[in-house]
């Protein structure tokens, strides 16, 4: 077990997001407090609706807080321009969501390659090392197919492959099991936990399945845009 340094990955203080409908404003995240540490696994849980999503979107630079401070390994991430926030995303932070936006015209592992490619590194050394991680995530032999040619289930893994593939100190994922069974689940989380959980990286997990609560450090409930439980297990109300 890899004790975290108590180093704040993530800082996040007072953050609202509103969003307009028609004529009216809803707010969808009130006030948010909390810190994300590194070296920790940190799970975001709550019903459909309850801003997970709006959260963590907030919190990796994608979608700009109504008002609050986001700070990322020590950086006001909504300070700097757009192109450097786009290249500390680049260099810091590994995606996985729920579409897996893989590019259709591009094999397997060209697709697990992509953020190394898009440092610069040679495509045949980011394909080998991309197919490194297929390897490790059951799904090597698919390297040469296009995305349209897998299962959901496959494509998901290959989306969680692109997403380390850079050794990110922020790995960022949405429902990263819905798509898998538990066997497949559970492999792929090992994985996570193995590239995430050292001191200092991080690793952040919207999930629904309660079959992998009990591989969280620690676990983060939403209801309606706020935290009501900040902890190392879920409340027996959930």
């Amino acid at each position: 077990m890899v004790k975290p340094t108590g180093e704040a990955a993530i800082h996040a203080r007072g953050i609202t997001r509103d969003f307009q409908a028609g004529q009216s404003t809803i707010r969808v995240l009130h006030g948010i407090d909390t810190e994300i540490r590194a070296g920790e696994m940190t799970f975001v849980v709550g019903e459909s609706g309850s801003g997970k999503t709006t959260l963590i979107s907030i919190m990796c630079g994608i979608l700009w807080p109504t008002d609050g401070e986001v700070k990322v390994f020590g950086n006001d991430i909504y300070s700097l321009s757009d192109s450097d926030l786009v290249n500390f995303r680049l260099q810091n932070i590994g995606f996985i969501f729920q579409q897996y936006n893989l590019i259709p015209s591009i094999d397997v592992a060209a697709n697990a390659a992509v953020p190394l490619i898009a440092q610069g590194m040679p495509i045949d050394k980011a394909r080998a090392r991309a197919k490194v991680l297929l390897d490790k995530l059951n799904i090597g032999d698919q390297a040469d197919k296009l995305p349209n040619q897998l299962s959901g289930g496959q494509q998901q893994r290959v989306a969680i492959a692109r997403a380390l593939v850079h050794e990110p100190r922020l790995v960022v994922c949405d429902e990263p099991t819905a798509a898998l069974d538990a066997s497949s689940g559970r492999r792929v989380m090992d994985l996570l936990r193995e590239v995430a959980v050292a001191p200092d990286r991080a690793c952040i997990i919207v999930t629904h399945d309660n079959r992998i609560f009990d591989l969280a450090d620690r676990i983060l409930v939403l209801e309606d845009g706020r935290v009501t439980h900040d902890g190392t297990d879920m409340p027996h109300d959930h």
